[in-house]
């Protein structure tokens, strides 16, 4: 086990670099760049970041050809070229994109992401801030999620084709139909201040007087505030996770040991979770690394939005808008890893909870 460790381990490696390196060539034809933005809001323009280049094809990123003219860049008439040298200098795009890149993954080894472009603080501030917000999202997302799927998909594969199966279904069905900022919108207008109840806060997520509070207190506020945003991020993922129960553990009940096993007097009970539930299991573990990182990030973007949470997911479009590259690939770098690394506990959950797999013996 120590030897298929490592070499996940090792091939960890290749894979954080090609996924670098295919988003660091990408950036470079992608239309704008800071240098643009710059430009723009010099001349009192839009800062748009999807502004582009005339004349066509240099490096966009700011990085084309050194010694660029400042017509290069869209807005930079009667600018001096001396100026637009030093903004490249600036941002370091006066060095070849080789360069650059080598730089980037030399200093992302040593977890040095340097500084934002427009914000005054270290890319690693920016992600330590926005940071809580995320977790709280991704953690307690995923932990209702599976808390009510799981059993209510067992349930649902027991008593399969029962009145409760039909309606229970029918719920999910709705729920992963609905897209996950529709229902949030629906949840502020029933429950936030919109045409009926305002019971939950709107934004943040603590009160202005948290500090204030006893420790009871700071807890009851806490879970006033998440409350909306978790059930609205929790929805589509309930649904797919009880559907996945369920199936998995209808596929389980239908077996040959199943059977042998009532033959052999046991309960219900001791065959379902004594027998079906190891096996059964596996395929929602094998689902779990995803849908947390999804959660985490990309599945927080308009939750985050819409409730004025200002955490990594918005952070990121953000700073992709805005052409802030150091915060982008300082992103993709750690969810990149965090998704091997995660990927690689589910493996050993594997064996945790069924010794019989041996992912080394496979392998070899």
């Amino acid at each position: 086990m120590l030897a298929y460790i490592l070499r996940r381990i090792l091939l960890m490696i290749p894979t954080l670099f090609g996924i670098m390196l295919i988003s660091f060539t990408i950036v470079q034809f992608a239309p704008g760049g800071p240098v643009e933005r710059i430009i723009a809001q010099l001349q009192g323009q839009s800062a748009s970041a999807t502004s582009r280049i005339s004349g066509g094809s240099g490096d966009v990123s700011g990085g084309g050809h050194v010694g660029a003219e400042a017509s290069a860049y869209r807005g930079a008439q009667g600018l001096d070229p001396q100026f637009i040298k030093q903004l490249e200098a600036q941002f370091g795009f006066d060095k070849p994109a080789p360069e650059r890149f080598a730089k980037m993954l030399w200093d992302y080894t040593r977890f040095d992401f340097g500084k934002s472009y427009f914000r005054d603080a270290s890319v690693l501030e920016l992600i330590r801030e926005k940071l809580p917000v995320s977790i709280t999202l991704g953690l307690w997302m995923t932990i209702l999620s599976y808390a009510i799927s799981i059993p209510l998909g067992i349930r649902k594969a027991v008593h399969d084709g029962s009145p409760f199966d039909v309606w229970t279904s029918a719920i999910v069905i709705i729920g992963y139909a609905i897209p996950g900022f529709l229902f949030a919108i629906l949840l502020i207008v029933l429950f936030a201040g919109g045409s009926f109840w305002q019971i939950f806060p709107l934004r943040g997520l603590t009160s202005e007087n948290w500090s204030q509070l006893s420790l009871g207190g700071k807890a009851l506020d806490y879970i006033w505030h998440i409350t909306l945003p978790i059930v609205a991020m929790a929805l589509g993922a309930f649904a797919t996770s009880t559907l996945l129960t369920k199936n998995s553990f209808l596929d389980e009940i239908r077996k040959q040991y199943v059977l042998t096993a009532r033959m052999k007097g046991l309960s219900e009970r001791q065959v379902l979770y004594g027998h079906v539930f190891r096996n059964a299991m596996l395929i929602v573990i094998a689902g779990f690394p995803g849908a947390f990182i999804h959660s985490f990030f990309a599945g927080a973007l308009l939750i985050e939005t819409i409730f004025s949470l200002d955490g990594l997911g918005f952070l990121s479009f953000e700073s992709i808008v805005n052409r802030d590259y150091p915060v982008v690939f300082a992103n993709l770098y750690i969810f990149s890893l965090i998704g091997l690394v995660v990927n690689l506990i589910s493996d050993l959950t594997y064996t945790w909870i069924d010794p019989r797999i041996d992912f080394e013996t496979r392998e070899a």
